[in-house]
């Protein structure tokens, strides 16, 4: 029986410290993030506990949002909320992900290079100067090329009915389309370069085509990467205020038409909380902060199991 020297024994008891250290550091830092939104929700549940008591559900469920009468109902902008978000997912989703791919399988280096760094650059620009461009450039490039066109065509459909505007829920929809490309783009160009090189060359050894190659052997080994990049975009599209504030019109009712001036949690709250009066309506607008917190916190789980789903019963249980 071999008996180790007590300074061996010690040496590597001293060598695994600075890996607890570094373990509790981080979970120290995991659990403030973790209590840092259970303590925003609290703060945000407390402070609109008096619009959320009187109102009860109706609060969610109402459409008139009234300060002369006391009267707030958050329906409108929870819609309009989801409805902007919702058009630019349906456009930035294609657009960012055939961008995507040209970068990664397609495009010669010399030009991915400086096109992807064209792309994050978007990213850079400030919320204020995409709405200054959506005003001036981008609602009456819509009006004209895209609305109006629309409504002559097919104005005999309810969504498409009545007047257009330029300054609306569609040119909200396109704003944040713009904005969100550089979340989707950069995120799933990188997963589909993280597929290894010989799942590609397996594939062209056996006679596949380059398009084959992508849809059956790369697409589907990072979808969940594509997964997680869209639902980031959704989440950075919900909560986007100034550009969506300057673009969709500031209307207080439900949206019913594409065209529709409309409202979101967001720009409401931006827009009336400085006016507010002490008391119901400040209350009435720190629930609707809250709302878009649950609807926030909400679609992170959704994006979890999704991707989980998306990626495979026994891919946790690898890790």
């Amino acid at each position: 029986m071999t008996v180790r020297p007590a300074a061996g024994r010690l040496d590597r008891a001293a060598s695994r410290i600075p890996d607890r250290l570094f373990r509790g550091s981080t979970g120290v830092v995991g659990w403030f993030v973790v209590a840092l939104v259970l303590a925003v929700g609290a703060m945000l549940a407390l402070n609109s506990g008096q619009a959320l008591g009187k109102f009860g559900p109706s609060f969610v469920t109402g459409s008139t949002w009234d300060p002369v009468a006391g009267v707030y109902g958050a329906l409108p902008y929870i819609i309009g909320t989801l409805a902007s978000a919702g058009i630019a997912i349906l456009l930035a989703t294609p657009i960012g992900l055939l961008t995507a791919i040209f970068l990664a399988e397609l495009a010669p280096r010399r030009v991915a290079l400086p096109l992807t760094f064209t792309i994050e650059l978007l990213a850079a620009i400030p919320s204020v100067v995409y709405g200054l461009w959506g005003v001036f450039v981008l609602a009456p490039f819509l009006k004209t090329t895209i609305e109006t066109p629309i409504t002559d065509a097919l104005g005999w459909i309810p969504i498409f009915a009545g007047p257009v505007f330029g300054i609306d829920l569609f040119a909200a929809g396109v704003i944040l389309t713009l904005m969100i490309l550089p979340t989707i783009v950069s995120i799933s160009r990188e997963v589909l370069t993280s597929v290894p090189g010989a799942q590609r060359e397996a594939m062209l050894a056996l006679g596949a085509t380059r398009w084959e190659t992508i849809s059956r052997v790369v697409l589907p080994t990072a979808r969940p990467g594509i997964v997680g990049a869209v639902i980031l975009g959704l989440g950075r599209a919900l909560g986007e205020t100034m550009a969506v504030t300057m673009v969709i019109g500031n209307g207080q009712s439900i949206p019913t038409r594409l065209f529709d001036h409309a409202q979101t949690i967001a720009s409401q709250i931006a827009t009336t909380f400085n006016e507010a009066s002490l008391g119901l309506q400040t209350s009435a607008l720190i629930a609707l902060g809250l709302i878009l917190l649950v609807i926030t916190v909400g679609l992170n789980i959704v994006a979890r199991v999704l991707v989980r789903r998306v990626a495979g019963p026994g891919r946790d249980e690898r890790r």
